[in-house]
């Protein structure tokens, strides 16, 4: 099943994605939900950002490609880490697709995209292990985690490197009942292929990440776990289109754009 979050005629409402057509409820996917009788053209309604998360959480260094190349760009050896590395994000960032990405006016050259597959959790999960994290995942979305290199290495807390308004694009709907070792991750340039890799392919799985959290922090319904990126993303500029391409659940579309003067 595909849930989206969608905006007509200045109401905000979840729906179901029926083809080219949305299905409006009352309610949400977490807490329970009835068909609506509204029923709209998908290209008629703004798709909004699928969830806003009670917490945002975020790994690093998941794909071993991604860390033997941005290991390199330092100039240092790759460090394979014995458990995730999870931070947070801040739900500020979030963009919905086909939103502008802003790049800040005194932001740097190095700003890069990251493809990454995003866990919508379903159920609480509370020192969950592995497999029951797995569990309490309720579907999947697309997000971009976009970041202005320069700021991260001097920003330890990445309040600007990784969380300043636009970085953080997320969509376009949730998608359920899809396993993850069916899908592969494509990301286009202006439409040029500039990489494609295995979704699942990661150090830690998303039930791992999961788990590892819950140890100590309780995951809650609507919560997102974005699952970190493969290959090494190379430097966008304002007038470039990031398409990242999950398959099985679509495509998260968006432009950057110049911070206006």
């Amino acid at each position: 099943m595909i849930f989206c979050r969608f905006k007509k005629s200045n109401r905000v409402s979840y729906g179901i994605v029926e083809n080219d057509a949305v299905r409006a409820v009352d309610g949400d996917p977490f807490n329970g939900y009835k068909l609506a009788a509204e029923r709209f053209p998908l290209r008629e309604v703004e798709l909004l950002v699928p969830v806003i998360p009670g917490t945002f959480y975020a790994i690093g260094s998941n794909y071993h490609n991604h860390v033997v190349g941005r290991a390199k760009v330092k100039g240092r050896d790759p460090i394979f880490y014995k458990t995730p590395r999870v931070g947070y994000r801040a739900n500020s960032a979030l963009a919905a697709h086909e939103a502008d990405i802003v790049k800040p006016a005194d932001a740097g050259p190095r700003f890069e995209y990251e493809a990454e597959l995003v866990a919508v959790v379903g159920k609480s999960a509370c020192k969950v292990s592995p497999s029951e994290a797995a569990e309490c995942i309720f579907g999947w979305t697309i997000g971009n985690d976009l970041t202005e290199r320069d700021w991260q290495a001097k920003d330890p807390t990445n309040l600007r490197g990784k969380n300043a308004d636009t970085f953080k694009p997320m969509g376009p709907w949730i998608v359920t009942g899809i396993d993850i070792r069916d899908m592969t991750t494509n990301v286009r340039i202006n439409g040029r292929l500039a990489h494609s890799f295995p979704t699942a392919n990661m150090l830690f799985s998303p039930g791992e990440v999961i788990s590892d959290v819950s140890r100590y922090n309780t995951l809650s319904p609507g919560d997102v776990v974005w699952l970190g990126t493969d290959e090494v993303p190379e430097a966008v500029k304002p007038g470039d289109l990031i398409e990242i391409e999950i398959t099985g659940i679509g495509t998260l579309r968006n432009r950057v754009v110049a911070e206006a003067a």
